[in-house]
């Protein structure tokens, strides 16, 4: 397992300035954007613009922060705004995003990406104990709460975990009490 903290990775700005985006995984480990197998990140949607075209690539997108955008493209149209309700979509074609809510200002998300025949999962949220796996690899990010694995490592809000390996299970509890209650984004791959 590789623990991973969002605070202390550093953001890539967009090429088209539109917004930045936070890596917290990637499968291999160094693999660019065309060449990866499945990849996990945390964007920052400064302004409204084209969202980029990943062919052969499946999407699945989570709101964190911000009022949200509107999705547009070739048959589809989709508002992201509605926190922690993933949304999956085809990255084949390019899409218009359009920032939502009272005013300017950044939009976030958790965007997970799978090579289509080599990687296959669903990003699903969570608020209760979890005992999932096992899992070829994976990944899991604290939204709200603060969450206890079996060793006694706690992963606060932004903090997660990723693996990719044999045999790897994945167990989180909240901590109880916790305001606002205990979130948790993840994910179990497998291959094909």
């Amino acid at each position: 397992m590789q623990r991973f903290d969002l605070a202390a990775i550093a953001p890539a700005p967009w090429k088209n300035g539109g917004g930045a985006t936070r890596e917290l995984a990637c499968w291999p480990p160094g693999a660019g954007m065309d060449g990866f197998e499945w990849r996990a990140s945390v964007a920052c949607i400064e302004q409204s613009g084209p969202f980029s075209a990943f062919p052969g690539v499946d999407r699945q997108i989570l709101l964190l922060q911000g009022g949200g955008v509107l999705l547009r493209g070739q048959g589809l149209e989709h508002r992201l705004d509605r926190p922690h309700q993933p949304f999956a979509f085809c990255g084949d074609e390019p899409l218009h995003c359009q920032l939502l809510g009272d005013g300017p200002g950044p939009s976030s998300d958790f965007n997970l990406m799978l090579r289509r025949g080599a990687w296959r999962g669903a990003l699903a949220v969570t608020g209760q104990a979890l005992q999932a796996g096992p899992y070829p690899a994976g990944l899991c990010l604290a939204l709200q709460g603060t969450w206890r694995t079996p060793a006694g490592e706690r992963l606060a809000p932004d903090q997660g975990l990723w693996w990719c390996g044999p045999g790897n299970a994945l167990q989180l509890s909240p901590l109880p009490g916790g305001q606002p209650p205990a979130a948790l984004a993840w994910v179990g791959l497998q291959r094909g």
